[in-house]
Formats: C-alpha cells, sequence, structure tokens
C-alpha cells in the first residue's frame, strides 16, 4: 500500500527517518524546525515522524550526556562476571541485581571466557571495592569477577551508526 512520502514506514526505515535519527543523535536538542529543513520536510510531517519513530520504540529516549570526571566518577571499570552453573535462575537473579545498580551504566550478555561483561562507573577505586564489588561478591551466582580499568578514555557513548539507505 502506497503512503504518504511524510509518513514514516510501519515496518522499515526509510532514507529520511534514518536522516531524522542521524541528526537527532547529533543534536537531540535540535528545533523542530532546524530538523525539518535539514532532512527536508516541512515542520509538520517531520514532528509526526519523529512522533511515530518515539511510539514504534526506535527512539527509545533523550538524555543529556555528562563528563564522567567533572562529576567525580573518575573510573570506569569493565567486569567480566562469570556465573555459577550456568542457570536461567542465576542469570536471571544476577541481571535483576545489576540493572538496580546505578555505578553499571553498560550490561552484555557475551559470549567467550566470561558470561556477563558490565560497564562500571565510580568515583575512585575505593568506591568500586567498598560499595560496588562487595555486593556483587555476596550474590550466590557470581563464580568469578575479572576486572579491567579504563586508563583513559577517548570514546564513550557513542551515537549509533546509522546509515543512509541507497
Amino acid at each position: 500500500m502506497p503512503r504518504n512520502k511524510d509518513e514514516p514506514a510501519t515496518n522499515a526505515l526509510d532514507a529520511i527517518d534514518l536522516h531524522i535519527l542521524r541528526e537527532l543523535q547529533a543534536d537531540a536538542r535540535i528545533p523542530n524546525l532546524v530538523l525539518a529543513g535539514r532532512v527536508g520536510l516541512s515542520p509538520s510531517p517531520c514532528s509526526r515522524r519523529v512522533k511515530l519513530l518515539e511510539e514504534a520504540g526506535v527512539i527509545e529516549g533523550y538524555r543529556t550526556v555528562l563528563n564522567r570526571a567533572k562529576i567525580g566518577l573518575g573510573l570506569t571499570v569493565f567486569a567480566g562476571i562469570r556465573v555459577e552453573g550456568h542457570s536461567h535462575e542465576h542469570a536471571d537473579s544476577l541481571v535483576g541485581t545489576v540493572l538496580a545498580m546505578p555505578e553499571v551504566v553498560a550490561c552484555h550478555l557475551v559470549s567467550g571466557d566470561v558470561d556477563f561483561l558490565l560497564e562500571v562507573v565510580v568515583a575512585d577505586m575505593a568506591a568500586y571495592e567498598g560499595t560496588f564489588l562487595r555486593r556483587l561478591l555476596a550474590l550466590p551466582a557470581i563464580r568469578d569477577i575479572r576486572t579491567s580499568f579504563a586508563m583513559r578514555t577517548y570514546k564513550a557513548g557513542g551515537a549509533l551508526p546509522v546509515a543512509s539507505q541507497s
């Protein structure tokens, strides 16, 4: 069924949708009038497309990116966690616990030597050891924790590589 060129597809993203997503990743506070001009739409259809992308869950939300060091969170830790026995119960327990920890900014189920990879942001080593690590080690599901510490961060929280359609 043909659709109006000013509305996003319900099951696929077109070139205009992708352009909108790239622009919003670069600047989520861009005024709709400016966004519309950059993607080649008038303001009303552009606003409708953004709303539909939000409703479809393509745009999950908007956030402010903070400088970790300037707000006192100078240590980034990557914690590789192995769970005991590879049971769904242990994995679910771990995931539920780490998702409730504000220090965990990313949690991934991974393949390889560890089961989960966490990105943890804290003030310093004492904060990591004293609060975060002790809470994790108290979980019966934890078999092993292997940590690496970021010595310098060159890029974090980057935009997703939203490609143009040919």
